[in-house]
């Protein structure tokens, strides 16, 4: 499983005052404590205004790999952003860009820019019509971005497919049209990954962690690649392990067992 850290982004609150007024500690702090809990990639999301955003990225990007190596996930909503920032070279070695969708023309922003690099991009399931809640459109609108990726060039194992997971309150069917959407990506291009940000299921719902980590665990036997996800949550890493164990995707649980010693599942912190 490929773990983006989720902790770095201006929507959560101590996150926003941090950006707002530089305190690199929060920042750095955060990055280290991801990196060392095992997380491939640290999301980079300022998450504010448009006309702060360009300035809030490159302080992060900046305060981020002051600290780690591991690679970033340039989060923003704004395509023509990223591109600048991928222009410019702000980051230092490739990562992932979050995000393109089938809304204007973020594919074709992005796409030629990273075509034959190492970079990773997260496709988002959305058009000019919003997120349907059809799986079978998500799924149409999946294949569509892979069409566009194969057609600029771009490796699809380095695409991660988002179907943007629904909230359970309001979608009783979510994580079975999540499981769906992760069986049709893989049957339509089985080298692109299928991501996505687990906690929305659990919104406004008691209890979250245990909704969370269930999706997690139906989400890796349907066979989910990568999440956004908090890689300090215990619970939710042992979950990781302990399925991809049982499904046999870790042989022998020796990733399990690692990760046992290191502390890093079974414990808490």
């Amino acid at each position: 499983m490929i773990i983006i850290g989720e902790k770095i982004n201006g929507a959560i609150p101590s996150v926003k005052a941090a950006i707002a007024s530089r305190d690199s500690q929060t920042i750095r702090d955060r990055a280290i404590a991801q990196d060392k809990a095992g997380a491939h990639y640290l999301d980079c999301a300022p998450s504010t205004s448009p006309e702060l955003e360009y300035d809030a990225m490159v302080w992060l990007i900046n305060e981020i790999q002051a600290v780690s190596q591991v690679p970033l996930c340039v989060d923003s909503p704004n395509a023509n952003l990223l591109a600048r920032i991928l222009e410019e070279g702000h980051v230092t070695k490739p990562g992932m860009v979050n995000s393109v969708n089938e809304e204007g023309t973020k594919c074709e922003t992005i796409f030629p820019l990273i075509a034959g690099t190492e970079w990773n991009v997260v496709g988002l399931t959305c058009d000019r019509d919003g997120i349907p809640s059809d799986p079978e459109k998500k799924i149409d609108i999946a294949k569509r971005i892979i069409d566009k990726a194969v057609k600029y060039g771009v490796e699809l194992s380095r695409l991660h497919i988002d179907p943007c997971v629904m909230a359970l309150a309001t979608m009783p069917t979510s994580m079975k049209d999540f499981e769906r959407c992760i069986i049709g990506i893989h049957e339509y291009a089985p080298e692109v990954k299928v991501t996505g940000a687990i906690s929305n299921i659990s919104f406004d719902m008691p209890a979250r962690k245990y909704v969370n980590s269930n999706c997690m665990a139906y989400a890796v036997a349907a066979g989910l690649d990568s999440a956004i996800l908090d890689p300090c949550n215990v619970d939710m890493m042992s979950t990781i392990y302990a399925c991809e164990a049982l499904l046999m995707k870790d042989k022998g649980g020796r990733k399990y067992n690692r990760a046992y010693r290191q502390g890093k599942i079974g414990v808490k912190k």
